[in-house]
């Protein structure tokens, strides 16, 4: 019989070498992580595998894997200063590769996550996640975390009773964020993308202001489907506009698939019991060759700078680490395997109130090229769309000069003459 694990119980069933792996955002377990927190000193050189954690931790501020050592996939408020200073690791990867990479680095792998409650049948749900523990399912030690405000959802992400080691209980509220506000000059950008979806495309949505404008110009389109990495609240508003069936889709035709959601509690009381909306492992959803299935499959994400090259520098921010890779690249090259795909890199032309260009004739020095110069296929700003895919790089730098802020325009046309791109 399963049973209620106390903090030591939690600690002696951790060998040593572990290598213990969290879900995202709100599936990571904070009254399993306060007690290897509090009691990291019983450990031997575990490893905590997180990716975007929502809270920042001591743990992270280890220098020595001695006891506890914090090995990050995707960096955010919680973790960027550690990171910085040394005392976290970055992986470098695509997110829909981390769970090979967690096979192949792992030594005794465990995965503690946050799970809705038990049903009738003894099943839990992983509730807003799959993501990259849901495939461990059956395969290796899990500890849950109940908690009675986690929403019951459906897809490959049902843990039954006889697959789990112990449980703890914590109802504590989910972390919620509003949609971010969308701006006059978000509208104008996504303007650009959403007049070219058309009825019966399938979406990837991105987070942030311009996803969000684009989203707020699809209601009066029709038979839409969702295939994302993460489910985002605007996504509710065309399903109850009629916007969203999902009827057109070559897989997982009528549902809505992601791999995780996090967002405002609007979000987390739309998942709830919604038969329509499955969760699946990120190899599924984020696989390029199963995006690709998708026929007319659409992908809208931001980056924060682009070379003339068309290459998209988006987990740095001036050539510093801000946050890493994503699912922004498996989409980038799964709509390439789409018969007819289109991929969107968003963002406005200039950042400190209009003093720098976010186009440039080479990228920032330090900065990481996220989206490749191959796989890039549009890039939109304020002033237009620039047609990456299937363009010499001479037509490129043209196309990338035409969008950027007319302030600009002439210091990056000598720039590209320099470098050889255009007469």
């Amino acid at each position: 019989m399963t049973k209620e694990l106390t903090a030591q119980q939690v600690i002696t069933s951790i060998p040593a070498q572990a290598d213990i792996i969290f879900p995202l955002t709100n599936g990571e377990p904070n009254r399993l992580l306060d007690y290897l927190e509090q009691h990291q000193e019983q450990l031997r050189e575990v490893r905590i595998h997180q990716l975007l954690p929502l809270r920042g931790r001591s743990y992270m501020n280890n220098a020595s894997d001695a006891h506890l050592k914090h090995i990050s996939y995707f960096l955010s408020g919680a973790n960027r200063k550690e990171f910085h200073q040394g005392t976290a690791d970055l992986m470098p990867n695509n997110f829909h590769e981390v769970t090979r990479i967690l096979r192949k680095v792992g030594r005794r792998l465990m995965v503690m996550a946050v799970v809705s409650p038990m049903d009738e049948f003894g099943y839990y749900s992983l509730g807003t996640q799959a993501d990259i523990v849901s495939e461990f399912i059956g395969k290796v030690p899990f500890i849950v975390e109940v908690n009675e405000h986690m929403p019951r959802t459906f897809g490959q992400n049902q843990i039954h009773k006889s697959q789990i080691e112990g449980f703890v209980v914590n109802h504590q509220p989910l972390v919620s964020d509003e949609p971010a506000p969308i701006s006059e000059m978000d509208m104008k950008i996504a303007s650009y993308v959403a007049e070219r979806i058309q009825d019966g495309d399938t979406l990837q949505i991105g987070i942030g202001g311009i996803p969000n404008a684009v989203v707020s110009q699809l209601k009066t389109h029709r038979h839409l489907g969702i295939h994302t990495e993460m489910f985002v609240d605007g996504i509710i508003d065309l399903v109850e506009a009629g916007a969203v069936d999902g009827t057109r889709k070559f897989t997982n035709q009528g549902k809505m698939i992601s791999t995780f959601a996090h967002g405002s509690q609007r979000l987390y009381d739309f998942l709830h019991g919604n038969p329509a909306i499955e969760f699946l492992p990120v190899t599924t959803v984020n696989d390029p060759r199963e995006i690709g299935k998708e026929e007319n499959m659409i992908s809208i994400n931001a980056t924060t700078e682009v070379d003339l090259f068309g290459q998209c520098a988006s987990e740095t921010v001036a050539g510093r680490y801000y946050s890493s890779t994503g699912g922004q690249a498996d989409f980038a090259r799964g709509v390439r395997f789409s018969k007819n795909g289109k991929g969107f890199i968003t963002m406005t032309s200039t950042i400190k109130n209009g003093e720098m260009s976010r186009i440039k004739a080479s990228l920032a020095p330090g900065s990481i090229v996220t989206t490749n110069k191959n796989d890039v296929d549009h890039i939109v700003t304020e002033y237009g769309v620039a047609e990456m895919f299937g363009r010499p790089l001479s037509e490129r730098a043209e196309q990338l000069i035409a969008i950027a802020h007319p302030d600009f325009r002439d210091e990056l046309r000598f720039e590209a003459k320099k470098l050889g791109l255009i007469l």
